[in-house]
C-alpha cells in the first residue's frame, strides 16, 4: 500500500507540472515562461463578464446542490449524546491564536507591516487547533489526538499540494497577490509555503468537525458504481484538461480544479485498485460531500480572511467575474466543491503513506 501510495502522489505531482507544457509545446507556443520556480502571476485581463457563459458555468455548481440538498433531505439523524468531555487548553490556545491573528491581519498600525504580513499563518494555526479542539469535546479524540502522524505529515505535504495549483495558475491567471515583499525568490517560497502548509490540516480539521452533526453523518443517496474502465476514463480526461488550460485559458479555467481532481480519481483506481470513494457504490456518500462542505467552509473563511489582510489574493476570472463576495466572485465558490474531493483524495494518499491504511474512516470508533 505505501509504495504505491507514494507512487501515485509522485505520479500526479509529474503529471500536473508535466502535462500542461506539453500542451502548450504541442500548440506551438513557447514553454521557458511557465517553467521558473516559484511561479508568480501578476494581474491579467481576462474576457467581460458575460450572461450567457455565467448561466452555463453556474449550472454544474447548481447540480452540486441540488446532488447535496437530496442526501441532506434523505438524511435519516440518529441521536447524538450530548459533550462529555471538556474543550482542551490546547484548543483554547488555538482560540486565542486565532484572535490575535484576525486582529494583527486586518488592523493597521498596530504591528509592524512585515509582521502583519505573516498574520494569515498564525491565524490558521489557531483555527486548525481551535477546530481539533471542538472534535475532541464531542467526540473524545480528533485528528490531531488520534492520528498525529498523519495530521503532522500534513503539513509538508499541503505547501507542495498547493504550490502544484500556484503553478497551473501561470496558465489561466485566474488570481494574483498583492502586498508581499520579498528579497528573492528563495524568501518569497518560504513566505508563501507557511501559509500553504494549513491547507489540507484545515480541511481535515473542518471534515473531522462536520461529522459531528448527525444529519451530515447520515446522508445518503442511491449507489453510484464506478463504470467498466472508469479509471482510465477519468485519467484521460484528466490530462486532456490538464494539457489544455494553457492553451485556451479563458474557455477552460475550470479545469484548474477539474481536472486535477479527475487524474487523482483515475490514479486511485488504477494504481491503488481502490478509491476514497468506493463507498459511493455502498450509498454511503459521505468520503464524497463532507469534504466537499469542508472545502466550502474553508473557503469562506479564507476568502473572509483574506479580505482586510495586507498581503492577499485578488481574482481576474473570465466571463464570471460579477457578484463578489469579500474578493471572490460569487461563482468562484463552486471551485472549492472539487477542490475539497482533491483534498480528501491527496491526503487519503498521505494517510497510507504515513499510516499504511486508508484515510476512510476518519475515525475507527465512530464506524466500527
Amino acid at each position: 500500500m505505501r509504495s504505491r501510495a507514494l507512487l501515485a502522489l509522485i505520479f500526479f505531482a509529474a503529471l500536473t507540472v508535466a502535462l500542461p507544457l506539453l500542451g502548450l509545446a504541442a500548440a506551438g507556443y513557447p514553454v521557458a515562461a511557465h517553467a521558473g520556480f516559484p511561479p508568480r502571476t501578476a494581474f491579467v485581463a481576462h474576457a467581460p463578464f458575460a450572461w450567457d457563459a455565467f448561466i452555463v458555468l453556474s449550472l454544474p455548481a447548481c447540480g452540486a446542490l441540488a446532488l447535496l440538498w437530496s442526501a441532506l433531505a434523505r438524511a435519516r439523524p440518529a441521536p447524538r449524546r450530548s459533550p462529555a468531555w471538556r474543550f482542551p487548553a490546547w484548543g483554547w490556545i488555538g482560540v486565542a491564536l486565532l484572535a490575535a491573528g484576525w486582529i494583527l491581519a486586518w488592523t493597521e498600525g498596530l504591528v509592524p507591516p512585515g509582521w502583519r504580513r505573516h498574520a494569515f499563518t498564525p491565524l490558521w494555526l489557531g483555527y486548525i487547533l481551535a477546530m481539533n479542539g471542538l472534535v475532541h469535546r464531542r467526540a473524545g479524540a480528533s485528528p490531531l489526538t488520534q492520528r498525529t502522524g498523519l495530521f503532522l505529515a500534513l503539513f509538508p505535504a499541503s505547501a507542495a499540494f498547493w504550490w502544484l495549483f500556484e503553478y497551473l495558475n501561470q496558465f489561466v491567471n485566474n488570481w494574483y497577490y498583492t502586498g508581499i515583499e520579498a528579497s528573492g525568490d528563495w524568501d518569497y517560497f518560504l513566505q508563501a509555503s507557511l501559509p500553504y502548509s494549513t491547507v489540507l490540516p484545515a480541511m481535515l480539521s473542518t471534515w473531522a468537525w462536520l461529522r459531528q452533526f448527525p444529519r451530515l453523518e447520515a446522508m445518503a443517496l442511491p449507489p453510484l458504481r464506478a463504470p467498466r474502465h472508469g479509471g482510465w476514463l477519468a485519467f484521460v480526461a484528466g490530462a486532456a484538461g490538464l494539457a489544455g488550460i494553457g492553451i485556451w485559458p479563458d474557455a477552460l479555467y475550470p479545469m484548474l480544479w477539474l481536472a486535477p481532481l479527475l487524474v487523482l480519481l483515475g490514479l486511485a483506481q488504477l494504481v491503488l485498485g481502490e478509491s476514497l470513494l468506493g463507498p459511493l457504490g455502498a450509498r454511503d456518500w459521505r468520503p464524497l460531500l463532507q469534504p466537499a462542505l469542508a472545502a466550502l467552509a474553508c473557503g469562506f473563511l479564507w476568502e473572509l480572511w483574506n479580505y482586510g489582510s495586507l498581503a492577499k489574493w485578488h481574482y481576474s476570472i473570465p466571463y464570471a467575474a460579477g457578484f463578489h463576495l469579500f474578493e471572490m466572485p460569487l461563482l468562484g465558490y463552486a471551485g472549492y466543491l472539487p477542490f475539497g474531493i482533491e483534498c480528501a483524495l491527496v491526503t487519503d494518499l498521505v494517510a497510507r503513506l504515513v499510516e499504511h491504511r486508508a484515510l476512510w474512516p476518519l475515525d475507527r470508533a465512530s464506524d466500527e
